[in-house]
C-alpha cells in the first residue's frame, strides 16, 4: 500500500441550507479529513477508514484527491472483508475516473472481491466467473500493467477451479447413468478448458461414457486423443489397468 502525498489546501466554505442565508457552515480541509482517514486505516479500523475516505470524496468530489479517497475506501472495505462494499465503491470509481491511472488496480481489487468469495467445486461457481472476468480484463486491456502477470496467475486458477466444478456435475451425472448430460459437460472441458488440469479426466470419463451407451468408436477416439496428447498421465495407465 503506498502513501499518498498530496498538496495542501484551503479550507472551502459553503453556503448552509437551513434557509438562514446569513449562515456559513465551514467544512473540514480536505487534508484534515484525508489525514484521519488514513489514521483510522493505519489503526487497522478499516470500516471508519472507509467512511471517511468515502466522506472526502463526497465533499470534494471535484478534487485530485477524490479518485485516490475511492480507492483507499474500496481497499479498506476489501481489508475489512467488505467486498460487497468494495466492488460498490469500485464501481463508482470505473464511473467517475474512467481513464484513472489506477484503473488497473482497481480491476484487480474488484477481482479479488470476487476471488476471495469463491467456495469450493461442489457450489456454484457465480464468484468465479466475476473474477475470471475482472482479471481477463486486466490482461487485456492493461498487459503491461504490474497486476497483469498476476492476474494470468488468477486466471489459470480459477479456469481450473470452474472446469472442476463442471467434472463434479459430470461424475453425477455418470453416476446416475445420465449419459447425455455428462458427455455434454465432459465435451465442454474437452473444448473450452484444454490447458486445465481437468482435460485428461474429461477424455478418460468420455471414453467411459461412450462405451457405457454401446458407442465403441468414439469411445476409440477419445482413448487415441488421451494417449496422443498425455501419454504420460495417470489415466492412460487407468485405461490399461482396465
Amino acid at each position: 500500500m503506498r502513501k499518498l502525498f498530496l498538496p495542501l489546501l484551503l479550507c472551502i466554505t459553503v453556503a448552509g441550507c437551513s434557509g438562514d442565508t446569513d449562515k456559513i457552515i465551514t467544512s473540514k480541509p480536505i487534508t484534515e479529513l484525508y489525514d484521519e482517514a488514513y489514521y483510522e486505516f493505519e489503526k487497522e479500523d478499516y470500516d471508519d477508514a472507509a467512511e471517511k475516505f468515502q466522506m472526502v470524496e463526497t465533499q470534494y468530489p471535484a478534487s485530485e484527491w477524490a479518485a485516490d479517497a475511492l480507492i483507499m475506501a474500496a481497499y479498506s472495505q476489501y481489508m475489512d472483508d467488505n467486498f460487497p462494499g468494495a466492488i460498490l465503491t469500485a464501481d463508482r470509481f470505473m464511473r467517475f475516473h474512467p481513464g484513472h491511472r489506477d484503473v488497473p488496480y482497481v480491476l484487480y481489487l474488484r477481482g479479488m472481491c470476487y476471488y476471495r468469495q469463491v467456495s469450493d467445486v461442489r457450489r456454484e461457481p457465480g464468484m468465479s466467473v466475476y473474477a475470471l472476468q475482472q482479471f481477463q480484463q486486466i490482461v487485456d486491456r492493461f498487459p503491461r500493467s504490474p497486476y497483469a502477470e498476476n492476474a494470468k496467475n488468477k486466471i489459470n486458477i480459477l479456469k481450473n477451479y470452474i472446469a472442476g466444478k463442471v467434472m463434479y456435475s459430470a461424475r453425477n451425472d455418470m453416476r446416475n447413468e445420465n449419459w447425455a448430460s455428462a458427455i455434454t459437460k465432459l465435451q465442454s472441458i474437452v473444448t473450452d478448458a484444454q490447458e486445465t488440469v481437468m482435460s485428461e479426466e474429461a477424455l478418460y470419463r468420455l471414453t467411459e461414457a461412450y462405451t457405457a451407451i454401446g458407442l465403441p468408436e468414439q469411445a476409440n477416439g477419445y482413448t487415441k486423443m488421451l494417449k496422443l496428447n498425455f501419454p504420460d498421465s495417470k489415466w492412460v495407465k487407468k485405461l490399461g489397468d482396465e
